[in-house]
């Protein structure tokens, strides 16, 4: 437990870019390969990698710090832009995926 909260910035930082490269494979499985295996491996990586361990490392923030610090407010932000705006980003990412795959 010690570990996550002394090295949390950098786990949160690794998680966000192995969701978003987990992301970028979803879409070249699901466009690139035609594979929905590859398509279902993806989905569950971005599952480990992105909001799972997101929510569960600021829930342990919390009760550690019993306060909303930056770092709990951090990753409520990205929590709210991921299902707000970002959905929206995902679609013009997804257009871009298809076509650029498609070829």
């Amino acid at each position: 437990m010690n570990f996550i909260l002394e090295y949390k910035w950098i786990i949160l930082v690794s998680l966000e870019v192995l969701a978003w490269a987990s992301t970028f494979f979803l879409f070249y499985a699901r466009y690139g390969m035609k594979s929905t295996f590859w398509f279902k491996v993806a989905s569950v990586l971005f599952a480990v990698t992105g909001v799972i361990p997101q929510v569960i490392m600021g829930i342990i923030n919390f009760i550690h710090t019993r306060k909303l610090d930056i770092f709990t407010i951090i990753i409520v932000v990205l929590l709210i832009y991921g299902f707000t705006f970002g959905k929206k980003e995902v679609k013009k990412l997804d257009a871009w995926a298809q076509k650029k795959f498609s070829k």
